[in-house]
């Protein structure tokens, strides 16, 4: 696919997310709704064409462009050591960058955080210094990662909060409409456990872009949600206590 193909993909996917139809945007515009699936369908976008698509939804060409980089987000989603030693020293600090990365405004965050503009911009300050926000006038704060994060297995954030984050999460029927759980077991060979840690992979990718799709939604329009995967050789303790 060129990167033109990417960038209008991803165009057509952010429509799909905040619910909007070619006749809505149509109606944003000021033009007919035969003239907007005319353009999308022979991708003739002009420059000035894009920024007033994206504009109409609620974005920018930059935000855009960069969904569209590698496949939904060109931003580095690995922390550096120093800057989860940072994140992991104090709760409220994840807390508030946790709602950064997930697009909450500074207003959002004050509110759910209770926090003071002085306290608030005290934890902002701290996240500027390690390059993980860049702060603005007016308490703004611009993500210089995300929007998902893969923490280090190894790093100081998983080793606080491993424990806890597995047994909240588990501790739940999965019975609701947006819960699932599946469990398999079975002897695979070398080959096939490959291709599914690949398919693994390429589930976190898609999660990464959905996110990256849905970070500028109002938060009304969305909740928090968590995906655990795992896979590794193992057999259930039960046949050790029937072996001979």
């Amino acid at each position: 696919m060129s990167e033109c193909a990417q960038i209008i993909d991803v165009l057509k996917r952010n429509l799909k997310t905040r619910g909007l139809t070619y006749k809505d945007v149509a109606k944003r515009l000021g033009l007919s709704e035969s003239s907007i699936k005319r353009v999308f369908a022979a991708e003739t976008f002009t420059l000035e064409r894009l920024e007033n698509m994206c504009a109409a939804i609620g974005m920018t060409v930059t935000e855009l462009v960069q969904m569209a980089a590698n496949g939904g987000d060109k931003r580095s989603t690995l922390l550096t050591v120093e800057q989860e030693q940072l994140l992991a020293s104090e709760s409220r600090l994840l807390a508030c960058f946790y709602l950064l990365l997930n697009g909450h405004s500074s207003e959002e965050i004050a509110k759910r955080l209770e926090l003071n503009e002085r306290e608030q911009r005290a934890l902002y300050v701290k996240l500027d210094a390690v390059r993980l926000i860049e702060l603005q006038p007016r308490l703004k704060a611009r993500l210089r990662v995300g929007p998902v994060v893969n923490w280090r297995t190894d790093g100081p954030v998983y080793r606080l909060y491993e424990q806890q984050v597995k047994a909240e999460f588990l501790n739940a029927d999965f019975q609701g409409t947006q819960a699932a759980l599946h469990f398999r077991s079975a002897e695979l060979s070398e080959a096939s456990a490959r291709i599914l840690i690949r398919k693994l992979d390429r589930l976190t990718e898609e999660f990464a872009e959905f996110a990256a799709l849905d970070v500028h939604l109002p938060a009304t329009d969305k909740r928090s949600v968590a995906l655990l995967m795992a896979f590794r050789p193992w057999v259930f303790s039960m046949f050790a206590g029937l072996q001979r």
